[in-house]
């Protein structure tokens, strides 16, 4: 059975969401990780969960990124773990420099909270196997700052090595700049490293992986990194 972590750092707020979908829901094994430990231990996947680490002082994830767990979580990505920051752990993952770009403050400059379509742009990746290509999954956000961010050359090297992840849709798909909700550049609410085992997504699956919560849309991340431990 996979062994997940569950990066916990002052502020975090949705690691026992995580927690709870994985052990709970997928029954998987899955356990704590505190952000003064130094080693992640034996685990297969880790993520970095959604909240406001260190009260997002600064910039969100800018003081996270020097928690000194970061330092085992950088080498877990760098020797090929699976490894997926949601929310503030997408923010972190930027401002550690295991993903390209950075995240800038909402359009229009409020806290956005409310269920959004997406439509899966690469459905050939550890984190959306389970997905059809171009469908639309149906998942909340809840952040001030998810507006992202990266220059020419850098979205130039994205859609050429096929790293976007997830598009701000509609209901049928469609991805034009009335349903991006934050401002994002191309509409782009989660993305993938060159390497394919990094990810990072606006979104929370978490909040979407029972019925009784409205979707079960996001069970399909948790479902396709499931499949992608067992193919190992």
């Amino acid at each position: 059975m996979p062994k997940w972590g569950v990066v916990v750092f002052p502020g975090s707020n949705c690691d026992r969401d995580c927690y709870y979908v994985v052990r709970d829901v997928f029954d998987q094994e899955a356990r704590y990780i505190w952000h003064k430990e130094e080693e992640l231990g034996d685990i297969d996947c880790l993520i970095l969960p959604g909240g406001f680490s260190y009260g997002d002082y600064l910039r969100t994830g800018a003081i996270a990124r020097f928690s000194p767990i970061m330092n085992a979580v950088k080498k877990f990505a760098m020797e090929g773990g699976i490894l997926i920051g949601i929310c503030n752990g997408f923010q972190i993952l930027l401002e550690a420099g295991l993903l390209p770009g950075a995240m800038l403050v909402n359009k229009n400059l409020r806290f956005i909270c409310r269920y959004v379509y997406l439509r899966v742009e690469n459905n050939q990746t550890l984190y959306t196997n389970a997905c059809v290509e171009d469908s639309v999954l149906k998942i909340p956000i809840a952040h001030y700052e998810g507006n992202y961010y990266a220059d020419q050359d850098t979205l130039a090297e994205l859609i050429d090595n096929n790293q976007i992840l997830l598009k701000y849709c509609n209901w049928n798909g469609e991805s034009t700049s009335e349903d991006n909700p934050n401002g994002s550049i191309l509409n782009i609410a989660g993305l993938i490293n060159k390497e394919g085992n990094v990810a990072g997504m606006m979104p929370h699956p978490e909040r979407a992986s029972e019925e009784v919560l409205g979707s079960i849309d996001g069970g399909l991340i948790f479902k396709s990194i499931l499949n992608s431990v067992n193919r190992k």
